[in-house]
């Protein structure tokens, strides 16, 4: 395999259908090469698709979204000996994506006085190449097609793609990997005429197929609510569109479990995350929570039935531990190796008996819980047997020695976690925000406990009164700005400096009394972290600060609704007021269609909204974000109480002397 220079997806037009999606540039074409394809099922089944009309210009004038999984291509096609400056055919490529399928008509109108016959040809080719394949940059070998009725077909190993057309081609020819159907298409004064091509993607390996994530459309899928509390929309529009488009990205993302098809939960993200994670997948149902019930429950179940059972080095499987992902096969990607199965994650079996407690307190049947409480014991148990690796009482993660991240909270990338002076810290580490979720588990498993009239819910809560003093005790530290939470300790134990937008996860969980949580408000309402588009991922005074960086700087729209979610829990109405517009904001940049991530650049200095180039849009649980931030600012008027810049009196008396590093 060779390399090239891969394309950015912020500039490539993106239809999608979980757990299909399209990549083309804005004037159609599906180009072999860069990240341009037809994908389905963690392959591209199509690299090429390619459009044009002999002896003719085709000038491209415009594309229009109709949906998450159709748009329309527009172009002028300056046939040979057209006179005057403005040609009199327009060509339209009508796009749809569907689960397992692609659709295109193109569709011909002669604006002309006079006839005109049009020779159309449609250029197809693929390689067959896994997601990891084509997300490396690496370049996979085209597959020779083999002729059939009206089309062609390739097939490997994994997968199998038939192209066909309506009408039959007047020809079809090879050239190289290539397919060339040609029609010839008679255009009549304003009488609209054309083709339409379908491709159709099929599964080849039943052993795969077993780890294959379902659409869930045919099979009564939940719908989704357009606001949390089944509120009206919006009247300002900016909201509205954002809202709107979130809504319908969520519903073409849903996916089904193939062990129990009724059960439902979102894809993370496209195109390289359209199968079962399990952090994304928790967050983004607590996120349309109490609305989306029916998902959430989905979400529980089917990261229930893949919870680990057993101890597995490789794929970093233990006990009563909830997935990271779920993959058709090994992943190789750069230096990581990820098994189809893997356990990577510090937080999401936390995550899980948060989401359970909250499904609970939604109003579901008492018996759908009841059904997930052995699920729920052995989650608890993981907590101190395997999260707490060292005894310490805090929960940590040491980096994978084994081709698995290297980090395993939500920044996973390697040098996401960093000193205030830039340098990346040592594993094992245990997150401050990790902290927050294993207080929040411990203390809502034991209700579920309690209500169920299950025995231990004094053990957790006991546990988690003493996890609460050893970190009052032990992460906060100060700088000039004053005191906040580190973003987590390193492997001596040391309080790791520099402000994060991890703190944020601290509120709402119950870790923090009122004072507390009043000064992590305070730290997040400064310009460092709040740049007016959203909660930056690290604090602008941090040596590692670029906001065009993944983890050390950007907005992640997500993170910000969880902050959000959190300040309003704690009352601090005001920051988390400007935390949501600053998204609202952003998100006409994107056309409301929330990127996983866009740069941290600064409003207050007049900075731009910018693109993070290869950022996944839509992303599942930014989508859910843009609904629950939504949902809170209609609820809640900017003038709600809330701290405000200037002096707290007496806040710095809630916390312990910090601790310096």
């Amino acid at each position: 395999m060779s390399h090239f220079r891969q394309s950015s997806l912020h500039e490539l037009v993106t239809l999608l259908w979980a757990p299909s999606v399209c990549l083309s540039s804005g004037d159609g074409q599906i180009r072999a090469q860069g990240l341009d394809g037809f994908y389905t099922n963690d392959y591209r089944v199509l690299s090429g698709l390619e459009v044009e009309v002999a002896d003719a210009v085709v000038e491209p004038v415009g594309c229009r979204l109709q949906g998450p999984a159709s748009a329309v291509f527009t172009s002028r096609v300056r046939l040979d000996g057209d006179e005057g400056a403005d040609p009199s055919v327009v060509m339209h490529r009508y796009r749809s994506v569907g689960q397992d399928g692609l659709e295109e008509r193109l569709e011909l109108v002669n604006y002309g006085a006079a006839p005109v016959r049009a020779t159309v040809r449609a250029r197809a080719r693929t390689d067959l190449a896994p997601v990891h394949v084509v997300r490396g940059g690496r370049q996979a070998p085209h597959v020779d097609p083999r002729p059939v009725a009206g089309g062609a077909c390739w097939a490997g190993a994994v997968q199998e793609v038939l192209l066909t057309a309506e009408p039959v081609p007047a020809r079809m020819t090879s050239e190289d990997a290539d397919v060339v159907l040609s029609f010839t298409v008679d255009l009549a004064p304003e009488q609209p005429a054309g083709v339409t091509l379908r491709a159709i993607a099929r599964n080849n390996d039943p052993e795969t197929a077993q780890r294959t994530f379902l659409s869930v459309a045919p099979r009564n899928p939940p719908v989704l609510p357009h606001r949390t509390t089944g509120a009206e929309e919006p009247r300002d529009p900016q909201r509205r569109k954002l809202l709107q488009a979130s809504v319908r990205d969520l519903q073409r993302m849903l996916l089904a479990d193939p062990l129990e098809p009724a059960d439902s939960f979102l894809a993370a993200g496209s195109p390289w995350y359209f199968t079962l994670f399990g952090r994304d997948a928790l967050w983004s149902a607590s996120l349309l929570l109490p609305g989306a019930r029916r998902l959430a429950l989905g979400t529980l179940r089917t990261l229930q039935r893949r919870q680990g059972e057993r101890h597995d080095a490789v794929a970093e499987e233990e006990p009563g531990k909830i997935l990271h992902e779920v993959r058709r096969e090994t992943l190789r990607l750069n230096d990581m190796v990820i098994p189809p199965l893997y356990f990577g994650t510090i937080d999401a079996t936390m995550l899980w008996v948060r989401l359970l407690h909250s499904t609970w307190q939604a109003g579901v049947d008492e018996a759908e819980i009841e059904a997930l409480l052995p699920s729920l014991l052995a989650a608890l148990e993981w907590i101190t047997a395997h999260g707490d690796s060292d005894a310490d009482g805090f929960i940590e993660y040491r980096s994978s020695t084994r081709g698995g991240l290297a980090n395993q909270g939500w920044k996973d990338t390697p040098d996401a976690v960093r000193w205030a002076d830039g340098r990346r810290v040592a594993s094992p580490l245990a997150l401050c925000e990790v902290q927050g979720y294993a207080y929040a588990a411990a203390t809502q498993g034991a209700a579920l406990l309690d209500a169920f009239g299950l025995p231990g819910a004094d053990r957790w809560r006991d546990w988690a009164a003493r996890l609460q003093q050893r970190f009052r005790a032990t992460f906060w530290i100060d700088d000039a700005t004053g005191v906040y939470p580190a973003i987590a300790l390193d492997a001596d134990k040391r309080p790791v400096d520099g402000a994060a937008s991890n703190m944020a996860h601290l509120l709402g969980t119950g870790l923090l009394n009122s004072r507390e949580a009043d000064l992590v408000a305070r730290r997040l309402s400064r310009p460092d972290l709040d740049c007016g588009y959203g909660l930056r991922t690290l604090s602008s005074t941090s040596r590692a600060f670029n906001p065009h960086s993944y983890h050390c700087g950007s907005v992640w729209p997500h993170d910000t609704a969880i902050a959000v979610l959190g300040l309003a829990a704690e009352g601090h109405h005001a920051v988390a007021h400007s935390l949501a517009e600053g998204v609202v904001t952003a998100a006409e940049e994107f056309a409301f269609r929330l990127p996983e991530l866009y740069a941290g650049t600064s409003a207050h200095d007049g900075e731009p909204v910018l693109a993070y180039p290869n950022a996944c849009r839509p992303q599942a649980w930014a989508s859910a974000g843009a609904v629950a931030m939504i949902d809170y600012l209609e609820s809640h008027d900017s003038t709600s109480a809330g701290i405000e810049s200037g002096d707290h009196p007496g806040l710095l008396t809630a916390v312990p002397e910090p601790r310096h590093t």
